[in-house]
C-alpha cells in the first residue's frame, strides 16, 4: 500500500493512526496514553488528567474529547469510548 504521507512526522493535530477499545478502570492508567477519546455509545465518561483531577463529561455518539486522559474511570463512566493514538 502506498502511503504518500509516510515521510511526514506525526503531531498532536495529525489524524490518529491507531485506535483501541477503552476498558474503564479505577486502578489502571491508559497504556498507551491516547491523543483523544471518541464516544461510540452515549453516556458519561469520567476521565483523569496528569494532575490527578477527575471530571465526568456527558458525551453523545460521535463526540470526540480532544483530551489526553491518563485514565478513564469505571466509577462514573456509562459511555463506551475508543482511544485514538
Amino acid at each position: 500500500m502506498t502511503d504518500n504521507f509516510a515521510g511526514f512526522a506525526a503531531s498532536l493535530i495529525s489524524p490518529g493512526e491507531l485506535h483501541y477499545p477503552v476498558v474503564p478502570s479505577d486502578t489502571s492508567d491508559l497504556n498507551p496514553r491516547p491523543r483523544a477519546l471518541k464516544c461510540i455509545a452515549a453516556g458519561n465518561v469520567a476521565v483523569r488528567d496528569i494532575a490527578g483531577t477527575d471530571i465526568t463529561y456527558p458525551v453523545e455518539v460521535g463526540e470526540v474529547l480532544e483530551f489526553r486522559a491518563i485514565r478513564v474511570l469505571a466509577t462514573g463512566t456509562t459511555a463506551v469510548v475508543v482511544a485514538w493514538e
